[in-house]
């Protein structure tokens, strides 16, 4: 599903009245995209008689890249299935209270389901952050605007998909698992925004970019 299909079909859905794909997926797109890019630096630098001193390390975030990229794939489209739970348990019968508790139930459970997929996007947004750090110097050069683009795209893509984790969060009732959630996020948070700051900053002196 999606991954197979043209794009076109894909931003159509997102565009739709229907219900997914919504943002957990396009965060994970975005993320995706970033990884590509990270993958295309690694291979403008790979084999390049230039670069032959760092060619195994650069080799080994291409490596890196190209798992995550197929991983958040995986997630863009997980998003959208897992929804389906979350509706399902919303739509249950509450007539009674047993009916009522039942449903409470799969809610809290289904909410947790759907916020796994944009955690896991968060991560994986964050260690391609990481990765683009080195290839600032490293990779070839040439290519030092797409280090940026790849940094900006992930860092916004982490962003987005801890908006979807915060809004299952704000219905789970399980304040000791909202609040642990939201610790385990906080030293990402903080620390994409430096390395993108740092990468931003050294991308546009570098190109001599002037905006």
């Amino acid at each position: 599903m999606y991954i197979e299909e043209p794009l076109k079909k894909y931003l159509d859905e997102t565009a739709s009245g229907a219900p997914t794909p919504g943002g957990g997926s396009v965060a994970s797109l975005a993320g995706a995209l970033g990884a590509a890019l990270t993958s295309m630096v690694c291979n403008f630098t790979v084999g390049k008689e230039k670069y032959k001193d760092v060619e195994a390390e650069v080799a080994k975030i291409l490596s890196e890249a190209e798992e995550l990229r197929a991983k958040l794939l995986d997630l863009m489209v997980e998003d959208t299935q897992v929804y389906s739970e979350v509706s399902k348990a919303y739509s249950m019968p509450r007539n009674t209270p047993e009916e009522k508790e039942a449903r409470t139930q799969a809610i809290q459970k289904a909410l947790r389901i759907a916020m796994q997929a944009p955690l896991e996007t968060a991560f994986c947004c964050y260690k391609i952050m990481k990765l683009n750090e080195p290839l600032l110097d490293i990779g070839n050069q040439n290519l030092i605007s797409d280090v940026g683009v790849a940094v900006l795209l992930a860092e916004s893509a982490l962003r987005s998909a801890i908006l979807n984790v915060e809004i299952n969060l704000s219905y789970i009732k399980d304040e000791e698992f909202c609040n642990n959630t939201r610790e385990n996020l906080k030293t990402i948070v903080n620390e994409s925004s430096d390395i993108k700051l740092k990468i931003y900053d050294k991308v546009k002196e570098v190109i001599g970019a002037k905006l």
